[in-house]
């Protein structure tokens, strides 16, 4: 035995907390290829790679993961398309958060089996002689490559713990985590009609998916940091593939630009309007904010139990009237009736949100519907009201 213990031991005799900081360091590569490569560059086509860095990815996701993908970013894509529905994949709103949470890795398995998935959703990704022939077809081999390099690296009992960690990182924090947590608890900057969140606003466990509500907001983007005290470490190392040439930007989440409230809105307006829809709707959301409360203030010194009512309201009237189930727009509608200038508030708030909705009206009709709905916002009285209006006049 004493011949070939050392065999045993690994090529590298490190201390406990060394073989930690490896297995935590081989995992980060996994994660920036999953948040840089799969995602952002594969499913959602926000950079492109130079073709060094994207078969390095893809190699290494070949070694540590196994996923295809072709498959995972099918299945991402459907997971917008369908997002909170029965279709969804993964959703925590249709199938509860503890499946997704604990399980997520089973959701996904099960419908990368979903032939109709694959085909419809997974077009543009890569289809050369290595993913038809090693990648897709030995999805073991690349892992059983990984244990076994870990097991002579580091020895048996170390070995085989990197390894664990490195196989089940990305199951339980990408698959559970993010797609989990992500759409059922944390922060939201954008009023999406669906129920994605930011986890934290320090993207660093999991490559600056935890910014999840950021992402479904501009799904397109590069970058998923929005708000200056966000970080994404996944932005940090594009940036640096883009210094090394290695990577080009395609999109990045639009920044609002304002000039002097125009008179009269014009094309122009509404372009930008639309353009910056997500933050036009958040600032809405103060004014909103802003009336509630002192509609809650009057009621209180005429009907206390009117007020308390209104109040309960609050967590409702930031959601998209179209995303409550029927029973709470009932009693949203019921509600409302108390107080005439929230009602005119958060009805504005449908007329403003169908200028970007799907309509086959013509850029002449949007604008008018745009000037229509400021001198009606002005003509309200309502201080919060006519604020808005008059910012909205500034959007460039």
């Amino acid at each position: 035995m004493s011949e070939i213990s050392p065999l045993f031991s690994g090529v590298f005799d490190l201390p406990w907390w060394g073989h930690v900081i490896v297995a935590l360091g081989l995992t980060h590569v996994t994660i920036i290829a999953v948040t840089v490569f799969l995602h952002r560059h594969q499913a959602h086509r926000a950079l492109d790679l130079h073709p060094a860095a994207s078969h390095f990815f893809r190699l290494w996701l070949w070694l540590t993961t196994g996923m295809v993908t072709k498959e995972w970013a099918a299945i991402h894509r459907k997971h917008h398309a369908k997002v909170e529905t029965p279709e969804d994949p993964h959703s925590p709103q249709v199938v509860g958060i503890n499946r997704v949470l604990w399980g997520g890795v089973f959701l996904y398995v099960k419908e990368s089996h979903n032939r109709d998935t694959i085909e419809r959703y997974g077009h543009s990704t890569p289809d050369d002689w290595l993913e038809r022939h090693v990648y897709s077809r030995y999805v073991v081999l690349g892992l059983t490559l990984t244990g076994t390099a870990d097991v002579l690296l580091f020895g048996i009992v170390p070995g085989v713990l990197v390894f664990l960690t490195q196989i089940a990182w990305i199951p339980f924090w990408a698959a559970g985590v993010i797609n989990g947590v992500g759409h059922y608890w944390g922060y939201r900057n954008w009023p999406t009609k669906d129920a994605s969140t930011n986890i934290v606003p320090w993207g660093i466990l999991i490559g600056g998916e935890e910014l999840h509500n950021n992402h479904h907001a501009f799904v397109t983007s590069a970058k998923l940091s929005n708000k200056w005290y966000e970080f994404d470490i996944g932005w940090m190392y594009i940036r640096l593939l883009q210094a090394l040439g290695l990577a080009r930007v395609k999109y990045v989440a639009p920044t609002p630009r304002f000039t002097a409230p125009r008179l009269i809105p014009n094309l122009q307006t509404l372009q930008a309007v639309i353009t910056h829809r997500y933050d036009v709707l958040a600032q809405y959301a103060k004014s909103l904010k802003l009336v509630h409360a002192e509609e809650v203030r009057k009621l209180r010194e005429v009907s206390p139990e009117d007020a308390r009512a209104l109040q309960a309201l609050e967590p409702w009237l930031h959601r998209d009237e179209t995303t409550l189930p029927e029973t709470e727009r009932i009693k949203v509608v019921e509600t409302l009736s108390k107080s005439r200038e929230l009602q005119t508030v958060y009805s504005m708030r449908r007329y403003l949100v169908a200028l970007w909705e799907r309509s086959t009206a013509s850029n002449e009709q949007l604008v008018r519907r745009l000037q229509d709905w400021c001198q009606r916002a002005e003509a309200s009285g309502i201080a919060p009201l006519v604020g808005f209006s008059q910012r909205l006049r500034c959007y460039v």
